[in-house]
């Protein structure tokens, strides 16, 4: 029997794949997100899985892979495309070979296009394809930088995709709608770019004139990922916090949610770090925060608690950031930055004291 389970990272609108061989307890990964590698890994757990292998469908621009994170925690190898040109793998992937998971496999399909390193993983029996940023829900990966090239990947969808069976179900690792599954045949039928009787040229001349802007995390995902994820430094963080249910981000710190700082918010020291008329304009200011601005944290230490745990928060979340670095090189081990600050915090109905 076959275990599968799809997962999403909202940050990135990213789905990963769990894949299982029930007798054997052998699983793969297929797109991780560096930041929910603690989820993914305790779902492994908690359904008494091996993980064997973590796959890329291609060199992300969006998000960080979670292949290297994953390897520290689980002992997982990585494969990706050869075409990735990416370093840290296993095993690099061409078409035709074949990643096993205990009497299963997945299928690696060529699919350039979005990146010349984009493949698909088709399951064993052809019911599941796990297309990456090639083919998406009535749409298409974009090919306008990273080696992109319309042409290539329209020959790729229909050539190595839409000759799969109808009912085979198609997985994309994106969809920004909250559409989770189609298939090759509703794709076949329905996609505006590239089904139908859509032509190449009509599909080359769609994809040339989309003037979308780069992806927000490009400049980080594009190198880490060309290295399998690597955390700079070599490592991640050696164990779990166990005072608050934290998210650790690619940028080495802990995030907590507004929800769960809620639940938390009495034990802790919050810390905001936005300037005085900031605290009381109109975002307002948390219950029981503790004002001290960014520029003067390093001169009022003395004023921050080192017998329960930190939490920052300034406006967006990018202060608060800096200050747990700042704050971790003096030495405050337990500290965490709230996610999103105030506008996510405010976003979400949380009380404020002040503002509008």
């Amino acid at each position: 029997m076959l275990i599968f389970r799809q997962l999403f990272d909202a940050q990135s609108s990213t789905y990963t794949y769990l894949l299982g061989d029930s007798v054997s307890g052998e699983a793969l990964l297929i797109d991780p997100v560096f930041e929910q590698v603690r989820r993914d890994a305790a779902l492994i757990h908690e359904l008494n899985l091996q993980l064997q292998w973590t796959l890329d469908t291609h060199v992300h621009a969006d998000h960080v892979t979670g292949a290297w994170f994953m390897k520290q925690r689980t002992g997982s190898r990585i494969a990706l495309s050869a075409g990735a040109k990416a370093t840290g793998a296993e095993r690099l992937l061409v078409h035709g070979d074949k990643v096993p998971f205990g009497k299963r496999y997945v299928e690696v399909r060529a699919t350039p296009g979005h990146t010349d390193g984009c493949i698909t993983y088709v399951l064993d029996d052809h019911s599941m394809a796990f297309t990456g940023d090639c083919l998406l829900i009535r749409g298409s990966g974009r090919t306008d930088f990273q080696q992109g090239d319309p042409r290539r990947m329209f020959q790729s969808v229909r050539e190595q995709i839409f000759s799969l069976p109808a009912a085979c179900l198609i997985y994309p690792a994106h969809d920004y709608r909250g559409v989770t599954v189609t298939s090759v045949d509703e794709e076949r039928r329905h996609n505006p770019r590239l089904g139908g009787d859509v032509g190449v040229d009509d599909f080359a001349g769609y994809m040339d004139n989309l003037n979308l802007p780069h992806p927000k995390q490009l400049d980080v995902a594009v190198p880490a990922n060309l290295k399998c994820g690597e955390f700079a430094g070599g490592h991640a963080g050696d164990s779990d916090p166990q005072w608050a249910p934290l998210t650790f981000t690619f940028g080495g710190i802990w995030e907590i949610r507004p929800q769960d700082f809620e639940e938390i918010a009495e034990r802790v020291d919050l810390i905001d770090v936005r300037e005085a008329n900031e605290f009381n304009g109109a975002l307002g200011h948390i219950h029981g925060a503790k004002l001290i601005p960014l520029g003067a944290l390093k001169q009022r230490l003395g004023e921050i608690s080192r017998d329960k745990p930190v939490v920052t928060v300034c406006r967006s979340g990018a202060r608060s950031a800096q200050a747990v670095v700042m704050l971790q090189k003096e030495g405050f081990r337990e500290i965490a930055n709230l996610h999103g600050g105030m506008l996510r915090w405010r976003a979400e109905g949380c009380p404020a004291e002040g503002g509008i």
